[in-house]
């Protein structure tokens, strides 16, 4: 029960770090990583606030 619940969050949590790791890390590709993992979140709100529950 508790793997199923965090597993999404920490799949998003880590898609964070990666993004924030290769945006300060370099140039060129990295840059294009870091947009691609720094938008899984952005992405992740706007679902949840597509589907909300009322």
């Amino acid at each position: 029960m508790i793997r199923s619940t965090f597993a999404i969050p920490a799949l998003v949590a880590v898609a964070s770090i990666v993004g924030l790791v290769s945006a300060l890390t370099g140039d060129g590709i990295r840059d294009a990583l870091s947009w691609i993992a720094l938008s899984i979140p952005v992405a992740a709100i706007a679902w949840a606030m597509r589907f909300k529950r009322t």
